[in-house]
């Protein structure tokens, strides 16, 4: 628990002052820790009383003008007052309604705040019922709900939903102290169960020690055992029941097929028959007759062909007939070996059973054995109990000694580490003392028993002398230590400075020749781009019109001219016919062969040995094709051109043609076939 000068969250700043403040007096509270409410009536009776939950309760006008006082001297704000004595002489007028209680008789007070309770709440009364009174004829009379939703007067109503915070104000000091009482009994009770528990810990112990125990709880254990293995044969019966079942159903099930098998053998073996009778008929009128000899041969074929497979059906539904008797002839076997282990399961069932009983009997013997065991426990145990109380008992009066002994120590301890800080202290001033000593004797070859010993005459006062010395103190202080090494340092880093400087000059210089190297490589490469640009620009416009027509226009445009490395090149090219406004707007085979045009243009720019076009002619139709063929042509004359394609005019115009097949799933084969071997002229040369 804590304080009530320790609860102040959420009070205002004139409350927290006069709480903790030591110039005014303890004796006056808070309204709000004056009284008590029990908890069910609580939340409506501090909800009309909130306005005067804050006041402070003194007992004159003397004591609140004080407070008032210490307020407006320390700017701490406002609080509100109520002075007993002005209730001295209150008598509270005596008002009741049915269903209903006075408010005054709710509240627990002391007696010398009865009266102002009773002022505060005159004419208060409440109901247990959550519904309006009707016809209150008195409008002096406020009636309050027990849940505090509902505040009712004659002329006027308030309610609405009650907080959860709401029945926390009042009696605040009172429930500290109910706390504090029930704190200290819980306590008690939480000693007297430790108590408890310690002397059943050690019974328990006592018992986990006993033979008897150990051997109830193997006979507990192979009783255990023994439902278990009964619980997994009646499983493994109930498993071989339904086994049988289905054995059962099987075979009747094999039945029904072979009864089925039987009778088609017997219809198998009539249409054999009558096939035989046909073919014996037939083999007689061939024996007779000398005419038509084909056309009985072939009848005598074809009733042969329905013999044999009549026969061949014969000879499968046999087949089939003997599995499944050999089959019923397996499921009888494995039916009597599963009744001999049904019978022997149940005789292990039986035998378990026994067993059980046995063990049964064993333990009804151990439990008596056990009871007579309790019984002299509970002597020991009283026995036990009077030696624990005395043992505690003296224990206490040691737990008493050791206390006090530790005390002692604690003290001892004290004093000693004062002393040893004493100690500490001396040995610090006359180190000090010795150091002023041996800095005048050294500084000033003055020693320290004449500084003490010399009379001061001065005119300055004490006090002057006094700030001198601490402005001086002061400045040494600013100085610091001297540092022997600082010439040595210096010149470490008056040479570092040295250094830096070299490379610093040597960096702004190195700078200035990269910038103009820099300026240099910019103007070699804008002027060698800007003839390579021209040159791709002549090439681009000559093998555009040569892929299309003379009168076709084509250009590449530099956007910024006056910083063309950094700049974007804009490609127009215009068909005979065609304004497109970009590029997107041509055709699919024009905008290969304006790609074709450009590659070729970079191409005559830096010639390379070989060229890969991998089907760069899909989107041309037959009359671009045989353009595109014409320039690759021309341009073979100076490197090598390597095509992937699927056009046959392509094919059909170049000098060497690879094919690519699958002779095996998975697995490619080339075939080369060298057209300049043979004396044929190639489609292009034609056209030429």
């Amino acid at each position: 628990t804590k304080s009530m000068v320790e609860n102040l969250e959420g009070f205002p700043e004139s409350i927290k002052f006069l709480s903790q403040s030591k110039d005014w007096k303890q004796d006056a509270s808070l309204l709000s820790d004056l009284i008590y409410v029990q908890e069910d009536y609580r939340v409506a009776i501090e909800n009309y009383l909130d306005p005067y939950l804050n006041y402070y309760v003194v007992q004159n006008l003397e004591e609140a003008y004080q407070a008032i006082k210490l307020l407006n001297k320390t700017q701490k704000g406002k609080a509100n007052f109520f002075l007993l004595d002005a209730f001295a002489d209150y008598q509270p007028p005596m008002v009741m309604l049915p269903d209903t209680q006075r408010a005054t008789e709710l509240i627990e007070t002391e007696p010398a705040y009865r009266n102002l309770v009773s002022y505060l709440l005159e004419n208060v009364l409440l109901t247990d019922k959550e519904e309006l009174q009707q016809n209150l004829d008195n409008d002096q009379i406020t009636i309050l709900t027990r849940s505090g939703g509902l505040i009712q007067r004659k002329f006027s109503l308030s309610g609405g939903s009650v907080g959860l915070f709401e029945g926390k104000k009042i009696g605040r000091k009172k429930n500290l102290e109910v706390l504090e009482v029930a704190i200290s009994k819980a306590e008690r009770e939480e000693n007297r169960l430790s108590t408890q528990y310690y002397n059943l810990k050690k019974k328990l112990e006592q018992l986990r020690e006993n033979t008897e125990e150990k051997d109830i709880k193997l006979q507990s254990q192979t009783l255990n055992q023994v439902a278990q293995e009964k619980v997994s044969l009646q499983t493994r019966m109930e498993n071989f029941q339904s086994y049988l079942q289905e054995n059962a159903q099987r075979q009747g099930s094999i039945n029904e097929r072979i009864t089925e098998l039987k009778k088609q053998n017997k219809n198998i073996d009539k249409d054999l028959k009558n096939w035989q009778e046909k073919v014996t008929a037939t083999k007689e009128k061939i024996a007779n007759t000398d005419g038509s000899y084909r056309e009985i041969a072939e009848q005598l074929s074809q009733a042969s062909t329905v013999f044999n497979e009549k026969n061949i059906e014969f000879i499968k539904q046999q087949n089939l007939v003997s599995t499944l008797q050999r089959e019923l002839v397996f499921r009888e076997r494995q039916l009597d070996e599963n009744r001999a282990s049904l019978k022997t399961s149940q005789l292990g069932i039986e035998q378990a059973t026994l067993d059980r009983d046995d063990t049964l009997a064993k333990i009804d013997q151990l439990t008596k054995a056990l009871q007579t065991a309790y019984e002299n426990r509970k002597d020991q145990e009283n026995t036990l109990t009077e030696a624990e109380q005395s043992y505690f008992k003296a224990r206490g009066k040691i737990n008493e000694l050791d206390d006090q002994i530790r005390k002692v120590n604690r003290k001892r301890q004290e004093t000693q580490i004062l002393l040893n800080n004493l100690k500490e202290k001396q040995n610090d001033l006359r180190y000090q003392m010795t150091a002023i000593s041996e800095r005048l004797q050294i500084e000033f070859q003055i020693g320290i028993n004449d500084v003490i010993n010399q009379e001061l005459t001065t005119s300055i006062p004490q006090q002057e002398l006094q700030m001198k010395v601490e402005r001086l103190k002061s400045r040494l202080d600013n100085y610091g230590e001297i540092n022997p090494m600082a010439v040595e340092a210096y010149d470490e880093m008056n040479e570092r400075y040295q250094s830096i400087t070299t490379q610093r000059d040597d960096i702004l210089k190195a700078k200035e020749d990269l910038l103009t190297t820099i300026q240099e490589i910019e103007e070699t490469a804008t002027t060698q781009f800007i003839d390579a640009f021209n040159q791709a620009r002549l090439h681009f416009i000559e093998v555009f019109r040569s892929l299309f027509t003379a009168d076709d226009t084509c250009d590449l445009i530099l956007l910024d001219e006056e910083n063309p490395l950094e700049s974007k090149i804009e490609i127009v090219a215009k068909p005979k016919g065609k304004r497109p406004q970009a590029i997107s707007q041509l055709s699919g085979g024009e905008k290969t062969l304006t790609a074709t045009a450009l590659l070729f243009a970079l191409y005559l720019l830096k010639p390379a040995p070989f060229c890969i076009f991998d089907e760069v002619d899909a989107p041309l139709d037959d009359a671009n094709i045989e353009k595109f063929n014409r320039i690759i042509k021309k341009f073979s004359e100076d490197s090598q051109f390597i095509i992937v394609t699927h056009n046959k005019q392509t094919m059909a115009a170049v000098d060497t043609i690879y094919g690519v097949f699958m002779q095996e799933q998975g697995v490619s084969a080339v075939n080369q076939v060298d057209f300049r071997n043979f004396g044929h002229t190639t489609l292009m040369e034609a056209s030429n």
